[in-house]
């Protein structure tokens, strides 16, 4: 296994709530009607999932599959 980054708990905890506030923010996307609303929401979920990526690269691959 590679190495895990140093501040291991910290990174792991932060990409958990990033991906939890994703799966909010696609259901919150099913249920709006509003064209500005809709696009609002995709900038974030973009914004989210671009953070995400950076702290997934951290880790060791397949580290957070089961997420």
């Amino acid at each position: 296994m590679s190495k895990i980054p140093k501040n291991f708990p910290e990174y792991s905890l932060l990409y958990k709530t990033l991906r939890k506030r994703i799966l909010q923010l696609k259901n919150e996307l099913s249920k709006s009607d509003d064209v500005i609303s809709h696009n609002k929401i995709i900038e974030e979920i973009e914004k989210y999932q671009e953070a995400a990526n950076k702290l997934k690269a951290c880790f060791p691959e397949g580290f957070f599959d089961d997420f």
